[in-house]
Protein backbone atom coordinates (compact mmCIF):
# COMPACT_ATOMS: atom_id res chain seq x y z
CA UNK A 1 0.00 0.00 0.00
CA UNK A 2 2.72 2.27 1.10
CA UNK A 3 4.91 1.62 -2.11
CA UNK A 4 1.04 2.75 -4.53
CA UNK A 5 0.62 5.39 -2.42
CA UNK A 6 4.48 6.81 -3.19
CA UNK A 7 3.69 5.74 -6.56
CA UNK A 8 0.71 8.01 -6.91
CA UNK A 9 2.72 11.19 -5.11
CA UNK A 10 4.91 10.56 -7.88
CA UNK A 11 2.65 10.53 -11.13
CA UNK A 12 1.15 13.81 -9.60
CA UNK A 13 4.39 15.97 -9.05
CA UNK A 14 5.05 14.38 -12.57
CA UNK A 15 2.10 15.74 -14.42
CA UNK A 16 2.98 20.23 -13.75
CA UNK A 17 6.30 18.93 -15.64
CA UNK A 18 4.31 17.62 -18.76
CA UNK A 19 2.68 20.82 -18.44
CA UNK A 20 5.60 23.05 -18.10
CA UNK A 21 6.99 21.41 -21.18
CA UNK A 22 4.09 21.84 -23.40
CA UNK A 23 4.73 25.71 -22.15
CA UNK A 24 7.78 25.44 -23.58
CA UNK A 25 6.84 24.59 -26.68
CA UNK A 26 4.38 27.33 -26.97
CA UNK A 27 6.82 29.87 -26.36
CA UNK A 28 8.65 29.00 -29.08
CA UNK A 29 5.70 29.21 -31.70
CA UNK A 30 6.48 33.48 -31.94
CA UNK A 31 9.88 32.79 -32.97
CA UNK A 32 8.67 30.74 -35.75
CA UNK A 33 6.15 33.60 -37.00
CA UNK A 34 8.67 36.50 -36.79
CA UNK A 35 11.21 34.54 -38.89
CA UNK A 36 9.28 35.76 -42.16
CA UNK A 37 9.14 39.21 -41.50
CA UNK A 38 13.16 39.13 -41.01
CA UNK A 39 13.35 37.73 -44.36
CA UNK A 40 11.24 40.15 -45.75
CA UNK A 41 13.13 43.03 -44.02
CA UNK A 42 16.13 41.44 -45.60
CA UNK A 43 14.56 41.79 -49.13
CA UNK A 44 13.97 45.91 -49.39
CA UNK A 45 17.07 46.45 -51.12
CA UNK A 46 16.61 50.57 -49.94
CA UNK A 47 16.63 49.88 -46.50
CA UNK A 48 20.08 47.52 -46.57
CA UNK A 49 21.46 50.37 -48.20
CA UNK A 50 20.31 53.22 -45.58
CA UNK A 51 21.87 53.75 -41.61
CA UNK A 52 21.15 51.23 -39.26
CA UNK A 53 19.27 49.00 -41.77
CA UNK A 54 16.27 51.95 -42.20
CA UNK A 55 13.23 50.63 -43.29
CA UNK A 56 11.80 51.66 -46.44
CA UNK A 57 9.09 54.19 -44.43
CA UNK A 58 12.04 55.51 -42.08
CA UNK A 59 14.22 56.41 -45.35
CA UNK A 60 10.91 58.24 -46.72
CA UNK A 61 10.09 60.39 -43.63
CA UNK A 62 13.63 61.31 -43.05
CA UNK A 63 14.36 62.40 -46.60
CA UNK A 64 11.14 64.62 -46.58
CA UNK A 65 12.18 65.78 -43.77
CA UNK A 66 15.53 67.02 -44.91
CA UNK A 67 13.43 68.28 -47.85
CA UNK A 68 11.52 70.30 -45.61
CA UNK A 69 14.11 71.49 -43.20
CA UNK A 70 16.48 72.64 -46.50
CA UNK A 71 13.31 74.42 -47.46
CA UNK A 72 13.16 76.66 -44.48
CA UNK A 73 16.71 77.46 -44.76
CA UNK A 74 16.87 78.12 -48.82
CA UNK A 75 13.38 79.68 -49.10
CA UNK A 76 14.46 81.57 -52.31
CA UNK A 77 16.39 78.38 -54.01
CA UNK A 78 17.01 79.12 -57.71
CA UNK A 79 18.29 78.01 -60.85
CA UNK A 80 21.70 79.85 -60.54
CA UNK A 81 21.82 80.46 -64.57
CA UNK A 82 20.50 83.86 -65.61
CA UNK A 83 18.10 83.15 -68.36
CA UNK A 84 15.40 85.22 -70.09
CA UNK A 85 13.71 82.04 -71.81
CA UNK A 86 13.75 78.66 -72.82
CA UNK A 87 16.95 79.40 -75.61
CA UNK A 88 18.99 80.85 -72.92
CA UNK A 89 18.51 78.52 -70.54
CA UNK A 90 19.09 75.03 -72.24
CA UNK A 91 22.22 76.96 -73.86
CA UNK A 92 23.65 78.49 -70.44
CA UNK A 93 23.21 74.70 -69.35
CA UNK A 94 25.34 73.35 -71.84
CA UNK A 95 27.86 75.77 -71.30
CA UNK A 96 27.74 75.03 -67.12
CA UNK A 97 29.46 71.59 -68.08
CA UNK A 98 32.91 71.82 -66.80
CA UNK A 99 32.97 75.38 -64.90
CA UNK A 100 30.57 77.48 -62.59
CA UNK A 101 27.42 79.04 -63.18
CA UNK A 102 29.13 81.85 -62.29
CA UNK A 103 31.74 82.37 -64.99
CA UNK A 104 28.72 80.98 -67.69
CA UNK A 105 26.45 83.75 -65.89
CA UNK A 106 29.42 86.42 -67.27
CA UNK A 107 29.78 85.34 -70.25
CA UNK A 108 26.35 84.77 -71.86
CA UNK A 109 25.19 88.25 -71.97
CA UNK A 110 27.92 89.00 -75.12
CA UNK A 111 26.80 85.59 -76.73
CA UNK A 112 23.06 86.73 -76.32
CA UNK A 113 23.34 90.11 -77.25
CA UNK A 114 25.07 88.94 -80.66
CA UNK A 115 22.94 85.93 -81.12
CA UNK A 116 19.37 86.02 -79.33
CA UNK A 117 17.55 83.51 -81.21
CA UNK A 118 18.31 79.75 -82.38
CA UNK A 119 18.24 81.26 -85.59
CA UNK A 120 21.03 83.63 -84.72
CA UNK A 121 23.22 81.49 -83.36
CA UNK A 122 22.78 78.57 -85.77
CA UNK A 123 23.96 80.81 -88.48
CA UNK A 124 27.10 82.26 -86.38
CA UNK A 125 30.99 82.07 -87.28
CA UNK A 126 32.14 79.25 -84.84
CA UNK A 127 35.63 81.28 -84.92
CA UNK A 128 33.53 83.87 -83.24
CA UNK A 129 31.40 82.08 -80.87
CA UNK A 130 34.35 80.32 -80.00
CA UNK A 131 35.78 83.74 -78.87
CA UNK A 132 32.88 84.44 -76.62
CA UNK A 133 32.97 81.48 -74.93
CA UNK A 134 36.98 80.88 -74.34
CA UNK A 135 36.20 81.87 -70.41
CA UNK A 136 33.91 78.73 -70.05
CA UNK A 137 36.80 76.13 -71.06
CA UNK A 138 35.74 73.69 -73.50
CA UNK A 139 35.44 76.77 -75.82
CA UNK A 140 35.25 74.73 -79.09
CA UNK A 141 33.63 71.57 -78.22
CA UNK A 142 30.98 74.07 -76.44
CA UNK A 143 30.70 75.60 -79.69
CA UNK A 144 30.03 72.86 -81.95
CA UNK A 145 27.17 72.27 -79.08
CA UNK A 146 25.40 75.56 -78.99
CA UNK A 147 25.42 75.74 -83.06
CA UNK A 148 24.80 72.07 -83.41
CA UNK A 149 21.52 72.40 -81.07
CA UNK A 150 20.27 75.81 -82.03
CA UNK A 151 20.22 74.33 -85.71
CA UNK A 152 18.45 71.36 -84.82
CA UNK A 153 16.02 73.90 -82.77
CA UNK A 154 15.78 76.07 -86.49
CA UNK A 155 15.35 72.69 -88.87
CA UNK A 156 13.41 70.43 -86.36
CA UNK A 157 11.33 72.71 -83.95
CA UNK A 158 10.49 75.67 -85.53
CA UNK A 159 12.78 77.13 -83.68
CA UNK A 160 11.53 76.84 -80.08
CA UNK A 161 12.74 74.93 -77.27
CA UNK A 162 10.51 71.87 -77.03
CA UNK A 163 8.91 71.09 -74.40
CA UNK A 164 9.22 66.97 -73.83
CA UNK A 165 12.27 64.78 -72.23
CA UNK A 166 12.13 63.06 -75.47
CA UNK A 167 12.37 65.99 -78.27
CA UNK A 168 15.31 67.58 -75.87
CA UNK A 169 17.70 65.00 -75.19
CA UNK A 170 17.64 64.84 -79.79
CA UNK A 171 19.51 67.96 -79.27
CA UNK A 172 23.10 68.11 -79.40
CA UNK A 173 25.09 68.64 -76.02
CA UNK A 174 21.76 67.92 -74.52
CA UNK A 175 21.30 65.06 -72.11
CA UNK A 176 18.57 63.80 -69.27
CA UNK A 177 20.32 66.23 -66.28
CA UNK A 178 20.17 69.38 -68.96
CA UNK A 179 16.04 68.39 -69.60
CA UNK A 180 15.24 68.17 -66.55
CA UNK A 181 16.78 71.79 -65.73
CA UNK A 182 15.33 73.48 -68.96
CA UNK A 183 11.21 71.20 -68.30
CA UNK A 184 11.39 72.15 -64.53
CA UNK A 185 12.65 75.78 -64.88
CA UNK A 186 11.46 76.96 -68.37
CA UNK A 187 8.37 74.58 -68.61
CA UNK A 188 7.29 73.94 -64.92
CA UNK A 189 7.13 70.66 -65.41
CA UNK A 190 8.48 68.42 -62.37
CA UNK A 191 12.35 66.78 -62.66
CA UNK A 192 15.08 65.53 -60.65
CA UNK A 193 18.49 67.61 -61.50
CA UNK A 194 21.25 64.82 -60.89
CA UNK A 195 24.34 66.71 -61.05
CA UNK A 196 27.66 66.48 -59.19
CA UNK A 197 26.32 68.37 -56.21
CA UNK A 198 23.01 66.35 -56.13
CA UNK A 199 23.92 62.94 -56.51
CA UNK A 200 27.08 63.29 -53.90
CA UNK A 201 24.87 64.16 -51.03
CA UNK A 202 21.89 61.92 -51.66
CA UNK A 203 24.46 59.20 -51.21
CA UNK A 204 25.93 60.85 -48.68
CA UNK A 205 22.93 60.88 -46.89
CA UNK A 206 21.83 57.21 -47.82
CA UNK A 207 18.85 58.04 -49.93
CA UNK A 208 20.11 55.10 -52.51
CA UNK A 209 23.78 53.56 -52.84
CA UNK A 210 23.38 53.99 -56.84
CA UNK A 211 26.18 55.73 -58.73
CA UNK A 212 25.06 56.01 -62.35
CA UNK A 213 22.84 59.43 -62.89
CA UNK A 214 19.88 57.90 -64.12
CA UNK A 215 19.35 54.78 -61.03
CA UNK A 216 20.21 57.65 -58.53
CA UNK A 217 17.57 60.01 -60.38
CA UNK A 218 15.00 56.97 -60.47
CA UNK A 219 15.90 55.83 -56.64
CA UNK A 220 15.43 59.80 -54.91
CA UNK A 221 12.31 60.29 -57.60
CA UNK A 222 10.70 57.24 -56.17
CA UNK A 223 10.93 58.90 -51.80
CA UNK A 224 9.21 62.40 -53.43
CA UNK A 225 5.83 63.07 -54.81
CA UNK A 226 6.63 64.09 -58.31
CA UNK A 227 4.96 67.62 -57.58
CA UNK A 228 8.79 67.89 -55.59
CA UNK A 229 10.92 67.44 -57.71
CA UNK A 230 12.29 70.62 -59.26
CA UNK A 231 12.27 72.22 -55.69
CA UNK A 232 13.96 69.31 -54.33
CA UNK A 233 16.70 69.34 -56.89
CA UNK A 234 17.39 73.29 -56.09
CA UNK A 235 17.50 72.45 -52.52
CA UNK A 236 19.75 69.92 -52.50
CA UNK A 237 22.23 71.32 -55.19
CA UNK A 238 21.77 74.76 -53.09
CA UNK A 239 22.81 73.13 -50.14
CA UNK A 240 25.73 71.31 -51.88
CA UNK A 241 27.31 74.60 -53.07
CA UNK A 242 26.98 76.53 -49.58
CA UNK A 243 27.44 73.86 -46.86
CA UNK A 244 28.01 70.38 -47.57
CA UNK A 245 30.90 70.65 -49.87
CA UNK A 246 32.87 67.79 -50.92
CA UNK A 247 36.12 68.22 -49.45
CA UNK A 248 35.21 69.37 -45.98
CA UNK A 249 31.28 69.59 -45.65
CA UNK A 250 30.66 72.57 -42.73
CA UNK A 251 28.98 69.96 -40.30
CA UNK A 252 29.70 72.51 -37.42
CA UNK A 253 27.07 74.81 -39.41
CA UNK A 254 24.23 72.33 -40.99
CA UNK A 255 21.07 72.78 -40.14
CA UNK A 256 20.01 68.91 -40.94
CA UNK A 257 23.00 67.49 -38.98
CA UNK A 258 21.13 65.63 -36.47
CA UNK A 259 19.39 63.93 -39.90
CA UNK A 260 22.60 63.51 -41.64
CA UNK A 261 24.20 59.95 -41.42
CA UNK A 262 27.98 61.47 -42.49
CA UNK A 263 27.56 64.16 -39.55
CA UNK A 264 31.50 64.39 -38.38
CA UNK A 265 33.14 63.80 -41.98
CA UNK A 266 33.79 67.86 -42.04
CA UNK A 267 34.20 70.42 -39.45
CA UNK A 268 31.93 70.20 -36.57
CA UNK A 269 33.13 73.05 -34.54
CA UNK A 270 30.55 75.91 -35.27
CA UNK A 271 33.03 78.83 -35.01
CA UNK A 272 35.38 76.70 -37.87
CA UNK A 273 32.29 75.73 -39.30
CA UNK A 274 31.11 78.86 -40.31
CA UNK A 275 34.32 80.12 -42.12
CA UNK A 276 33.84 77.74 -44.60
CA UNK A 277 30.52 78.78 -45.83
CA UNK A 278 29.98 80.28 -49.18
CA UNK A 279 27.88 82.45 -51.01
CA UNK A 280 24.98 84.21 -49.07
CA UNK A 281 25.57 81.73 -45.82
CA UNK A 282 29.37 83.49 -46.06
CA UNK A 283 28.23 86.72 -47.03
CA UNK A 284 29.51 86.47 -50.56
CA UNK A 285 28.03 87.43 -53.46
CA UNK A 286 25.92 84.46 -55.65
CA UNK A 287 26.67 83.07 -59.22
CA UNK A 288 23.97 85.26 -60.88
CA UNK A 289 24.09 88.67 -61.85
CA UNK A 290 20.44 89.09 -62.25
CA UNK A 291 19.28 86.55 -59.56
CA UNK A 292 15.56 87.16 -58.55
CA UNK A 293 14.27 90.01 -55.93
CA UNK A 294 13.40 86.73 -53.08
CA UNK A 295 17.33 86.18 -52.72
CA UNK A 296 18.13 89.66 -52.91
CA UNK A 297 15.79 90.54 -49.94
CA UNK A 298 17.47 87.03 -48.35
CA UNK A 299 20.90 89.22 -48.02
CA UNK A 300 21.89 87.60 -51.20
CA UNK A 301 24.48 89.73 -53.52
CA UNK A 302 24.38 89.52 -57.07
CA UNK A 303 27.25 88.80 -58.34
CA UNK A 304 30.36 90.53 -60.70
CA UNK A 305 29.95 90.78 -64.19
CA UNK A 306 32.78 89.16 -66.52
CA UNK A 307 36.39 91.12 -65.19
CA UNK A 308 34.82 93.02 -62.60
CA UNK A 309 37.71 92.86 -59.63
CA UNK A 310 39.66 90.04 -61.11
Amino acid sequence: MEKRASANKAAKKAAPVRKTAAVKKATVAPRKAAAPVKKASATKTVATKAPGHESRTALVRRARRINRELAEVFPYAHPELDFENPFQLIVATVLSAQTTDLRVNQTTPALFAKYPTPEDLAAANPEEVEEILRPTGFFRAKTKSVIGLSKALVDNFGGEVPGRLEDLVTLPGVGRKTAFVVLGNAFGRPGITADTHFMRLVRRWQWTAETEPEKIEAAVSALFPKSDWTDLSHHVIWHGRRICHARKPACGACPIAPLCPAYGEGETDPEKAKKLLKYEKGGFPGQRLNPPQAYLDAGGKAAPPLGAGE
